[in-house]
């Protein structure tokens, strides 16, 4: 019941992810959620303090949860990258089909 109830809360939730000279940046998360037939879970996420509005610049990470610790994997691999960008786009599609006429 708990995780319906964060769903549904309003505040989005914000990561820090360090650059590669050691700078925070922060980061809204879109989106969550694991692919079919596999135990890895994905996050999606867009820079919070991104200049250009109208930037549609979206990362994509395999993550971990151990406790509160949240330990984030680039994707590397061509074949795994399709699967999670099959998947978001899915899932985004699902979403837009089902909020146009709230």
């Amino acid at each position: 019941m708990a995780n319906d109830r964060n769903r549904m809360e309003e505040e989005p939730e914000i990561i820090y992810i360090p650059d590669d000279e050691g700078n925070e940046e922060e980061f809204e998360v879109i989106m969550k959620f694991e692919v079919d037939g596999s135990d890895s879970k994905y996050m999606m996420v867009v820079p919070l303090d991104s200049e250009d509005d109208d930037s549609d610049e979206v990362y994509a990470f395999r993550y971990e949860e151990d406790g509160d610790d949240l330990k984030l994997y680039m994707i590397e691999d061509d074949e795994e990258w399709e699967i999670v960008e099959e998947t978001f786009n899915t899932l985004v599609a699902e979403l837009d089909g089902g909020n146009e006429h709230e």
